[in-house]
């Protein structure tokens, strides 16, 4: 499956952005869906993931209640809703899929697709 990233840019801090992720090749609604970020000078991280229907979310415990992930696999697009952002999470954003169909995951090792990163600043 390729996958492409978009809708990163400068925001100031408390404002909102909505990365998209649109996906081509393998079917799509079979794939769980990841975002993962780094910022500079540190290591990669996971950010939220879904499920292959839409209805599993996971997020980490620094965007939970500011971030929504979704889903609309008629577009074969996922979303990245970052609303309260803040300094910190400026970084290159990432979207990626598991290796295995039906395989939701946190695990950066499992992810066998990935899109080119689309970058966040947050201006403070």
């Amino acid at each position: 499956v390729q996958l492409q990233a978009s809708g990163g840019g400068l925001v100031q801090a408390g404002g909102s952005l909505r990365l998209s992720c649109a996906a081509s090749g393998r079917t799509f609604s079979n794939y769980a869906i990841g975002w993962f970020r780094q910022a500079p000078g540190k290591e990669r991280e996971f950010v939220a993931n879904i499920n292959a229907g839409g209805l599993g979310t996971y997020y980490a415990d620094s965007v939970k209640g500011r971030f929504t992930i979704s889903r609309d696999n008629a577009k074969n697009t996922v979303y990245l809703q970052m609303n309260s952002l803040k300094a910190e999470d400026t970084a290159l954003y990432y979207c990626a899929a598991p290796s295995r169909t039906y395989y939701r995951t946190t695990a950066e090792r499992e992810y066998g697709y990935w899109g080119q990163g689309t970058l966040v600043t947050v201006s403070s």
